[in-house]
């Protein structure tokens, strides 16, 4: 099984998001990845305006050589120095700043461009890891060399047959990857997150279901695991109550809907499991502090 995302195109799909899709026609060869300097013309998509709130259907990597770059992610503020790396995985949407200087290299992937086994060992859809990264003296010396060569082969169309060239492309790609997932995982943000089973499973759960369930002990259930059991688990890795993982997992993703479409409000709710507007905008209120017409509105 290859590395895949739902492409929803124009915004038809079940979550009426409409995603930017990677942007084949850009890239050398045709092939599913994008290696280069970052520029200030620069765009994915003719009609995707990189400074306001957008979504891609691909991942992104950018390594900075200069800085500071303030970029938002999933609706938190980020500052990203030299030497730093930025990660964003396909779904989240983010926003660059007005009138920064990004400068450095920027790596972007095609979902399905990797196999399942390289999806799994570099964490592509481990949306738990923390997207800044700040690598040490060592890591960065290393990244840069393996995003250098990345580079070269990208570029070299003359040397080897289009097939081949692709299969290099792959393999010199999985490398960086490893190198970059290793990073992420280490991470102080990361440490809590990686050793329990129980916290795994339901993670995991949550991100397939939090859309229609929202119960605690229907989780538990469905996983096998007594509530209790799972409350620890979750509390160890987070710190957060199990209740209190789902219903930030339901926020964020109204938040997306609210900046990235223009679905009615009534209908947002919906698509996140709250069939009655009204209590829709009190669960929003209640952990924003927003209605959701306001917290629309403030993005606008």
């Amino acid at each position: 099984m290859a590395d895949t995302t739902r492409q929803d195109g124009d915004g038809e799909g079940a979550d009426a998001i409409r995603t930017f899709p990677f942007p084949v026609d850009l890239s050398v060869g045709g092939v599913g990845m994008q290696v280069g300097p970052m520029g200030t013309g620069r765009t994915w998509h003719a009609e995707a305006p990189l400074e306001r709130v957008h979504r891609i259907d691909f991942h992104v990597v950018l390594f900075f050589t200069d800085g500071p770059v303030r970029h938002m992610v999933d609706f938190a503020e980020y500052e990203a120095n030299a030497g730093d790396v930025l990660w964003i995985r396909p779904g989240q949407v983010h926003r660059f700043s007005k009138g920064s200087g990004y400068r450095g290299t920027v790596l972007t992937m095609q979902p399905g461009f990797l196999p399942r086994a390289t999806v799994e060992a570099t964490g592509l859809y481990r949306y738990d890891l923390p997207p800044l990264l700040h690598p040490g003296p060592a890591q960065l010396a290393g990244l840069r060399a393996s995003l250098d060569q990345l580079q070269r082969e990208y570029e070299d169309t003359d040397t080897l047959p289009a097939g081949l060239h692709t299969a290099v492309l792959r393999h010199s790609l999985t490398a960086f990857l490893l190198r970059l997932a290793h990073l992420a995982a280490s991470a102080p943000e990361a440490a809590r997150h990686q050793a329990d089973t129980t916290f795994t499973r339901f993670r995991d759960a949550v991100e397939q279901g939090f859309a229609t369930n929202h119960s605690v002990s229907a989780y538990a259930d469905a996983l096998g695991y007594s509530r209790r059991t799972l409350v620890r688990a979750v509390r160890a890795a987070t710190g957060e109550t199990p209740k209190g993982f789902i219903d930030k997992r339901v926020v964020l993703e109204a938040k997306r809907l609210l900046a990235h479409t223009d679905l009615p409000i009534g209908r947002v709710g919906v698509a996140v499991g709250f069939p009655d507007a009204a209590n829709f905008s009190k669960f929003f209120h209640q952990h924003t502090d927003q209605t959701p017409a306001a917290f629309r509105a403030d993005l606008r």
